[in-house]
């Protein structure tokens, strides 16, 4: 039998001083596997603080265009003017990024977050994108090429993922996705950006009727069936706030995602299912080709 490793990810890290107490407890516990910040974001200063007294790892860039409750805003980092709305923050929905963007402005921006996360005294360890405007999902302009190029710079992995887990009901139903997949990694290969294996998602809001114990149920669910690999799920989690919660949609969700790595039964089942928790070392570890084997394949993609 292979051997069955989950990154257990927070995202949102700078988002919210309750974003931040939840983050920092779960990391200090030792129940997650990393997260990743948000440089733009109220309370990155906040975060930031934090990983450079304790000298944090394991703490990644959360690149981020978006900026999408309508209460809580904030801008980019450059001021480009295609970042932003007519109000100055980074736009509200992944739609109106991809429309709007100019792509000299993304790069300016998207290697401001990087410095801004370095400059901060933090080793950023790999690097993911705040809800997927990357990917090109609402008008398929995607800017997965612009990032991975980014990481390769830097040797950092990216949240990508190498096969769709046919269980997982997202990512799944997305017509001929595997196949979009499977160019893009020719480039993460070519640029020798590790992946994980396999990406579990699961809904950001809460669904209708959905509970803590139904939510909790269903992750455990999911524990027992992983693929085998390196595999990476994530969660935003915060304490309550009851400002937060009037202005965020499905606030009760990230005290879920709170709660749940402290579940002794969500614990218990990550022993009982053989699940190592692991980091993106380990997918670097793994997936780290020679640079001379990088610059062959890549030589190949842009038919040298």
């Amino acid at each position: 039998m292979g051997s069955k490793k989950l990154i257990l990810n927070c995202d949102d890290f700078g988002q919210s001083r309750a974003a931040n107490e939840a983050i920092i407890c779960l990391l200090e516990e030792k129940l997650v596997s990393s997260a990743t910040i948000m440089a733009p974001a109220p309370a990155f200063s906040e975060a930031a603080a934090w990983c450079r007294r304790t000298g944090a790892v394991n703490i990644g860039a959360h690149l981020t265009f978006t900026s999408e409750f309508p209460g809580y805003r904030w801008g980019s980092l450059t001021g480009g003017r295609s970042l932003q709305d007519a109000e100055g923050y980074l736009h509200l929905t992944v739609e109106a990024f991809e429309r709007r963007v100019d792509a000299r402005e993304l790069r300016t921006e998207m290697r401001a977050q990087f410095d801004a996360i370095r400059e901060a005294g933090i080793p950023v360890s790999h690097a993911d994108n705040h809800m997927g405007s990357l990917f090109g999902l609402a008008t398929g302009r995607s800017f997965l090429p612009m990032a991975l190029r980014e990481c390769s710079r830097r040797r950092l992995p990216y949240r990508l993922f190498r096969r769709i887990w046919e269980q997982d009901q997202f990512l799944a139903s997305i017509p001929g996705a595997q196949g979009i997949l499977d160019k893009v990694l020719v480039l993460a290969d070519a640029l020798n950006v590790p992946v994980p294996d396999y990406l579990v998602s699961h809904s950001y809001h809460a669904e209708p009727g959905e509970t803590y114990d139904s939510f909790k149920e269903m992750m455990i669910r999911k524990l027992y069936a992983l693929p085998e690999g390196i595999v990476e799920t994530y969660i935003h989690p915060a304490v309550p706030d009851p400002a937060m919660a009037a202005i965020i949609p499905s606030w009760e969700k990230r005290e879920w995602e709170f709660l749940l790595p402290q579940d002794a039964d969500f614990r218990y089942a990550i022993r009982d299912a053989g699940i190592e928790l692991t980091t993106y070392a380990e997918v670097d570890r793994v997936q780290r080709q020679p640079r001379l084997r990088s610059w062959c394949r890549l030589w190949r993609l842009l038919g040298k």
